[in-house]
């Protein structure tokens, strides 16, 4: 199912990579992201993600920030950005697009040790990398089952039914 599925009324909570989509121009998922954000902002759905999911956002929109503003390639560009730190001043999107992501009318939750505890346990239970498994214990402390995301490690998760851009 896609973003366009969603139905109106619903609460999805907001995965990192469809911010990141939206805020660098992605050539085929910035529309469909950029969709679902503008359809919370006129509250059709009721949008919200985690502060450590913005965190993530930050950190990936400014990896591709410094490729595009510094003319970086391939990988290695958190490193460079670490023995670079000069070159962090430079960069200005990543800190904007954190600064936006509230005007969508998204709830951001705050992430607490317990909810990290338990993360610890959906990742051994589901399979999943301790950030997606944070994701899928912010979802259940909240009672959200709709997730907004590319990101196809969520579908053998009870419970959550995953949107993607396309």
């Amino acid at each position: 199912m896609t973003f366009a599925d969603i139905p109106n009324n619903a609460a999805v909570f907001i995965d990192a990579n469809t911010f990141v989509y939206h805020f660098t121009l992605d050539p085929v998922l910035a529309v469909p992201c950029t969709q679902l954000l503008d359809r919370i902002a006129r509250q059709e759905i009721r949008g919200m993600t985690a502060a450590d999911v913005l965190n993530d956002v930050a950190h990936r929109v400014m990896v591709l920030e410094a490729a595009t503003v510094l003319g970086w390639t391939g990988t290695g560009i958190t490193k460079r950005l670490r023995q670079q730190p000069a070159e962090i001043k430079r960069l200005t999107r990543f800190r904007q697009a954190v600064q936006e992501v509230p005007g969508f009318g998204i709830q951001v939750v705050p992430v607490t040790s317990s909810l990290v505890e338990t993360a610890t346990a959906v990742s051994q239970q589901c399979g999943l990398l301790s950030g997606d498994a944070l994701i899928v214990a912010v979802m259940q402390q909240y009672g959200i089952t709709d997730l907004a995301s590319l990101d196809s490690d969520f579908d053998h998760v009870a419970g959550i039914t995953r949107y993607s851009p396309v």
